[in-house]
């Protein structure tokens, strides 16, 4: 659609102008439920971009008829990348704007979106971020879980084995883990976490986040699995956040000494330090070194 034709929206009954903006590739993070949930930034995006590409044109539709943006969207998913991306690079060669969004939240977060955008940068063009909402951050925020340090994980893998494989990666990552579930998954996923990451951990599920029935359930993993094996599938979009792993205590340093000593009467030092490693966590050379400061000590 040319810029000419898409330079107004609306706010409430107000028409407002679009400033025009400079060719380059614009990521538009969208509501994710709440369609008020828009920035301004945002809709000045959408309605001055040369081109909007989207995941499903259905639902961007709506958006755009929310406030009065006649722009024609194309669709661009995973499943027409290939052939739409160049498509959408030529338009940036050509000097355009392109505006890309996802059906809901911020692009790029578990849709095809980084492959355009690896390809606009390998053609030296200007990649544009305009910030909004994200399921994630928003569950994060509401999961009463700590925030400052946090991996955002995606979908777990369907199958169980594959399931538990990726937790157990991820079960010792000291921070808040953050994933996506489907609803017909989740009581099945809170089960393998509580099992592989510890049925005492700190966890929430953010479910329809921002939407009518929005709720957000808190409690340990163990307790959570419980209670959605229990009732049934639950309805709408799904995050899923765990805590991080409780601290390990650390073993007192004189209890450590005598460790280290009553190994090295049985062993030479390298494997006495080895060996408590092994039983303390602590690094080896660490404890070498510990080792020969208490034998000298003993010696002078």
């Amino acid at each position: 659609m040319a810029a000419d034709q898409a330079r107004s929206f609306l706010i409430g009954q107000t028409e407002m102008t679009a400033r025009p903006i400079e060719p380059a590739l614009y990521l538009v993070a969208t509501p994710i439920g709440n369609l008020g949930d828009i920035t301004l930034r945002a809709l000045e995006a959408l309605a001055a971009a040369d081109v909007l590409a989207c995941e499903d044109t259905r639902v961007t539709r709506v958006l755009l008829q929310r406030y009065g943006i006649a722009q024609r969207p194309l669709a661009y998913h995973e499943h027409n990348a290939a052939e739409a991306g160049p498509r959408l690079i030529a338009a940036l060669d050509e000097g355009r704007s392109v505006a890309l969004v996802s059906d809901a939240g911020t692009p790029l977060v578990s849709d095809p979106g980084y492959r355009l955008v690896e390809q606009a940068i390998a053609a030296g063009h200007r990649v544009v971020p305009i910030p909004g909402a994200s399921a994630p951050l928003a569950a994060l925020t509401a999961s009463g879980l700590p925030a400052d340090t946090f991996l955002f994980a995606g979908f777990l893998p369907q199958k169980d084995g594959a399931r538990r494989t990726r937790l157990e990666a991820l079960k010792g990552v000291p921070a808040t883990l953050l994933f996506f579930e489907s609803p017909n998954r989740t009581a099945d996923a809170l089960a393998a976490m509580a099992d592989v990451l510890g049925a005492t951990r700190d966890a929430a599920v953010g479910r329809e986040l921002t939407k009518t029935f929005e709720e957000m359930r808190r409690g340990k993993l163990g307790e959570l699995a419980r209670r959605f094996a229990a009732e049934n599938t639950p309805k709408g979009e799904i995050v899923i956040c765990v805590g991080p792993p409780a601290e390990e205590a650390q073993p007192d340093a004189a209890d450590v000494d005598r460790l280290l000593l009553a190994l090295a009467a049985e062993m030479p030092a390298s494997k006495a330090a080895n060996e408590a490693a092994r039983m303390t966590g602590a690094k080896k050379a660490d404890l070498y070194r510990r080792l020969i400061e208490l034998k000298g000590e003993r010696n002078g």
